[in-house]
């Protein structure tokens, strides 16, 4: 029986789009001034991008450039995460950003917290930019349905013991829980690690590999889940 729900943030409550065209941009245009600003408040970060690259000597400009380049290339590093949470933060303030939520996933988790179920987020953004997000929505204030989140600190998304570390600490068993994701390797992970899986291919989105999509329940909507049905 699903007790839980854990779910994706980019391609599956919210656009691609909206990460890849508002946040990402918004804080690569951001960064350098940010960093510059508030040097004196960043020493943990910058002591983790100099661990990373195995550089103690790494200077302001120097960092600036490595996280430039790391969201060029789109890494997953922790520091960078949260240097970006930082950033939209300020953004989310300023009123500059509105978090996207498609309303078929706004419906569908008010429901599933109403019917008892306990909700979760794991995403590569670090917890304090999930929790910007769903705090500043045209729905207003969302945070109240979740009841945690999880972030590369955990672990990489692509990898069982991510999802078995995520069931832990919820206290909840593995196959009691049910995994929303676009991302089929996500869902391969999460699966080996005795979860539940959906595969949330929205046509606006279509993340998900042609070739995978068969293997998993798949639906174009939050609206199209049923938990009763046999999920992957």
């Amino acid at each position: 029986m699903i007790s839980a729900i854990l779910t994706d943030i980019e391609g599956t409550t919210s656009s691609l789009s909206f990460v890849k065209d508002m946040l990402f941009p918004y804080a690569r245009k951001h960064l350098p001034a940010y960093v510059r600003a508030h040097e004196s408040d960043l020493a943990d970060i910058f002591n983790d991008i100099r661990s990373i690259e195995s550089d103690p000597n790494l200077g302001v400009e120097d960092i600036i450039s490595r996280l430039l380049q790391w969201i060029d290339e789109d890494r997953k590093v922790t520091p960078l995460k949260m240097l970006q949470g930082m950033i939209w933060k300020e953004g989310y303030k300023k009123g500059d950003l509105k978090g996207h939520i498609y309303e078929d996933a706004v419906k569908s988790l008010q429901r599933w917290r109403h019917e008892g179920l306990a909700l979760y987020i794991y995403s590569s953004g670090s917890v304090e930019a999930q929790k910007l997000l769903f705090s500043h929505t045209p729905y207003g204030d969302l945070t109240p349905l979740f009841s945690g989140y999880f972030d590369t600190n955990t672990g990489s998304k692509i990898e069982p013991d991510s999802y078995k570390k995520i069931a832990a600490e919820t206290g909840l068993m593995p196959g009691s829980i049910m995994f929303l994701s676009d991302n089929t390797k996500e869902l391969d992970a999460a699966n080996a690690a005795g979860f539940h899986t959906i595969l949330v291919n929205r046509p606006q989105d279509l993340n998900a590999d042609p070739g995978a999509v068969s293997a998993y329940v798949s639906v174009e909507d939050f609206y199209s889940i049923s938990l009763k049905e046999k999920a992957a």
